[in-house]
């Protein structure tokens, strides 16, 4: 790892794998619009990486916008009031994963008011800033649900100086982080300087694809005339559009050509990754004191009538947000939450959206008609698709005869689950679902 060169990059560092997907980026030039207060919202104690939150509120509370209404333990964020209403009840309802789980259920009064507790945070220092961070009830909006305040802390032993800006938005389709960029570039700028001057942070690369040349554009032209200092050590990087750009060891890669060891984080490489949504809401946050209580989502696939980007309180049922969309054009066949790459596969639309949400698509008959699966031809397509450099037919073929050692040797349970080598597949083998089988079998195998 060279930590020594601290230069801003000028093209990105090589990557190996991944596929050329379609970007199908329909909604990327339509401007975000707000969704109307829904009826009620279903806020699930699990919106985050690690434990659950614990309701702090019971049926009949009178809530506002802001309010917190579960508190976080160890490893996970606060969630906090959406709308404004009543609670109506605690209750148990199906997951995303398929899990069931605790959620509280606000029926709202329509007035939308916002909470007299949401002042904005003093921040002076680190420590401050972690603190307010936690208190947002932040997670990773890029997908991946971390907690951010768990990734500002910067433990003992440890150091960053390097900042990256996840705007690469690889999956097909969505283009939230494109409308970010575009739409609310003042508070990019400004959480982004807020983070590097309190962390002591010595550069942000800014990482997009060169898909989305607005994007690229507006952002250049903020670094260029911003007047703040650290603005001279802000760069905006254009990748190739390849998927999956955006994943966060590849982003390290095509950045600072630096190598994330197996298992270990960005930090032990002197990186911190943030996604573009995440850093606009750290600014936004601290001007208005008002928590995580909305999203802006995509909406969009073959059987939605009029695709979109639309703001929602988190925890509206998927159902309105596609009614607002002008409903289904023809029965969906699929439904996903995220991209079609790493997407969950939902059974309805009665689930609510989450905080790490950033999708909804939904496809016709059609565009849903699995390919049909063929004997492998051992071609090693999956093999060069993957960005990590495993080997996925051998995994495979382990997880066949549930060879837990061989499993380890192989490395399945370094495997992200990107899809890139599925996608390459001419045998069309589920390769991520063998994967997950895979480190199913590590984690269940008797320890040694």
């Amino acid at each position: 790892m060279d930590k020594a060169n601290l230069n801003l990059p000028q093209k990105p560092f090589r990557t190996r794998g991944g596929a050329k997907t379609p970007h199908l980026k329909n909604t990327r030039d339509l401007e975000s619009v707000t969704m109307p207060c829904p009826e009620q919202v279903i806020l699930p104690m699990t919106q985050h990486i690690g434990a659950p939150c614990k309701p702090v509120v019971k049926a009949g509370s009178v809530v506002s916008i802001g309010d917190v209404i579960a508190e976080s333990e160890g490893l996970s964020a606060p969630i906090h009031a959406t709308v404004s209403g009543k609670v109506g009840k605690i209750a148990q309802i199906k997951l995303y994963n398929g899990h069931m789980g605790d959620a509280v259920i606000i029926i709202s009064d329509g007035e939308m008011r916002v909470s007299e507790s949401c002042k904005p945070p003093v921040v002076n220092t680190a420590e401050d800033l972690i603190r307010a961070v936690k208190a947002s009830g932040l997670v990773g909006l890029g997908g991946a649900g971390f907690p951010t305040h768990v990734k500002l802390n910067v433990p003992n032993g440890k150091s960053a100086d390097t900042l990256i800006v996840n705007c690469a938005e690889c999956e097909p389709y969505i283009t939230t982080d494109n409308r970010e960029a575009i739409e609310n570039t003042d508070n990019v700028l400004a959480g982004i300087i807020t983070v590097m001057r309190l962390l002591k942070l010595q550069r942000t690369i800014i990482a997009i694809e060169d898909n989305k040349p607005e994007a690229v554009k507006v952002l250049k032209n903020a670094v260029k005339n911003s007047k703040e200092p650290e603005a001279s050590k802000i760069g905006v990087l254009t990748l190739k559009a390849r998927y999956p750009q955006g994943a966060e060891k590849v982003l390290i890669k095509a950045c600072t050509n630096r190598v994330v060891p197996v298992g270990k984080l960005p930090l032990d490489v002197g990186c911190i990754v943030m996604n573009i949504t995440s850093i606009g809401f750290v600014s936004s946050y601290l001007k208005t004191g008002i928590p995580l209580v909305s999203k802006r989502i995509t909406v969009d696939g073959s059987a939605v009538k009029e695709p979109k980007n639309v703001i929602v309180p988190i925890g509206t049922p998927i159902k309105n947000v596609i009614e607002f969309c002008g409903g289904y054009s023809t029965p969906p066949s699929k439904l996903i939450s995220g991209g079609p790459m790493m997407g969950l596969s939902l059974a309805d639309d009665e689930f609510p959206i989450l905080k790490q949400n950033n999708a909804i698509l939904a496809f016709d008959e059609k565009d849903a008609v699995l390919q049909k699966t063929t004997d492998c031809i051992r071609c090693g397509r999956c093999v060069q698709s993957c960005p990590l450099n495993l080997m996925p037919a051998a995994i495979e073929r382990s997880v066949k005869l549930k060879d837990i050692d061989a499993l380890n040797k192989q490395g399945v349970m370094v495997c992200m689950e990107c899809g890139s080598c599925a996608y390459n597949c001419p045998a069309h083998r589920p390769l991520v679902q063998t994967m997950r089988q895979g480190k199913a079998l590590v984690k269940s195998a008797p320890k040694k």
